[in-house]
């Protein structure tokens, strides 16, 4: 007799294994209370893509940063590509530099999703993005969550999708699996989408029946006139403390500049971005509207083949480099380099601008050096309790 797992292919196979450890054990608790706090599962419409290689040993390995358009993550694959051309010079391999570069040059020419280079396979992949809603809205970080990052440290984390494995073979939890299945026969558009988008959302239901989670990120969303909206659709961290730190640089930057506060507006800005810090909440309200920390999940499709690519119906405005380029020239709004004559002159919205970011990165300093000066006291003063309680025995 033979089994069905002999036959199924992996894509379509769901491996459900048990989590191992205390902590998984209460991630894989958590999951599945979210699904009756939350029970409802919302696209944000706005899919993410990444610049992925195919491995010797199956699946697909993310490079790199993530980006909100196809051509973002063709840009990073062709900066991949030269990375790999200057590795291959330095060694003294002529061949492969060449191929590299050629390769490089290619992505900054035309549209490709899919490539070899030197026998490995490269795609740019797309990530559909959902979120778990409720009757007090979308789902908050959960406690298993990651959230170690220092306030104001969350943009030197890195590219934390990097070196992870789409593989539909690799095993997940019970409540994964669960959430996995809901989200592939979930179409994730609106009602009112266009009829290409629409119709691209059923195509890969058919044409990429399986799919892969990647870890949960987290975003802002914001609830006013008792409607939840994403504040900035196109922006997710890998913390819930990334989140915090951008509606906390928005209060102090962003907000003040762009709805052009007077200076006792500002300091109140300023005041709430302080409470957030300190307090490290998943709520904030400012002026009636309230924002929250939002959880995000996000699900690559799989096929025969690998990977869901980019739609036709992706929201990608822009050419490869040099196309773009060639028509700014034609158009007339780019201009052939010319020698200066000195620093460009800046506009006094743009000094305005100038001069909230420095004060902010000056404050982002101070607060670093008193961190730091606070934790070599900590320090001391558990050394000097050390050898107190040596000296007593």
């Amino acid at each position: 007799m033979t089994d069905y797992r002999d036959v199924t292919p992996a894509y379509l196979t769901f491996r459900v294994t048990a989590q191992e450890g205390p902590i998984a054990a209460f991630a894989e608790q958590e999951a599945w209370e979210a699904t009756k706090r939350y029970p409802e599962v919302m696209g944000l419409g706005l899919p993410e893509f990444f610049h992925a290689r195919e491995c010797e040993t199956g699946g697909w390995e993310i490079l790199g940063y993530g980006s909100g358009t196809p051509q973002g993550s063709r840009d990073s694959l062709g900066h991949h590509f030269r990375m790999r051309a200057k590795d291959a010079e330095d060694a003294g391999e002529e061949t492969a530099r060449r191929k590299w570069t050629a390769a490089a040059l290619r992505m900054d020419r035309e549209v490709v999703n899919d490539v070899r280079v030197r026998g490995e396979r490269f795609r740019i992949i797309r990530t559909c993005r959902f979120l778990r809603m409720g009757p007090n809205g979308p789902e908050p970080p959960r406690p298993s969550d990651r959230d170690t990052v220092e306030v104001g440290d969350a943009d030197m984390e890195g590219a934390t999708d990097q070196g992870f494995v789409i593989d539909p073979y690799t095993g997940a939890g019970l409540s994964d699996s669960l959430l996995k299945l809901q989200l592939l026969e979930f179409a994730g558009v609106l009602g009112d989408s266009p009829r290409d988008v629409v119709e691209d959302s059923r195509r890969a239901r058919t044409e990429y029946p399986g799919g892969v989670l990647l870890p949960a990120v987290f975003m802002i969303s914001e609830r006013e006139d008792g409607h939840w909206l994403s504040f900035n659709p196109g922006c997710s961290y890998a913390t819930p403390q990334g989140a915090r730190d951008s509606l906390a640089g928005w209060l102090r930057v962003q907000g003040p500049f762009s709805l052009r506060l007077d200076e006792e507006k500002r300091a109140e800005f300023a005041r709430l971005a302080d409470r957030l810090d300190e307090t490290r909440s998943n709520v904030l309200t400012v002026d009636g509207v309230r924002y929250r920390v939002t959880r995000v999940e996000r699900l690559v499709r799989i096929g025969p083949d690998g990977p869901e690519g980019p739609r036709p119906s992706d929201f990608d405005p822009e050419p490869p480099v040099e196309v773009q380029t060639r028509q700014l020239k034609e158009e007339g709004l780019l201009e052939e380099e010319e020698d200066d004559d000195g620093p460009t002159e800046l506009s006094e919205r743009a000094q305005e601008y100038l001069r909230l970011f420095e004060a902010e990165r000056d404050r982002r300093e101070k607060q670093k050096q008193q961190q730091k000066q606070q934790k070599q006291q900590q320090q001391g003063q558990q050394q000097q309790k050390q050898q107190q309680s040596e000296r007593g025995r």
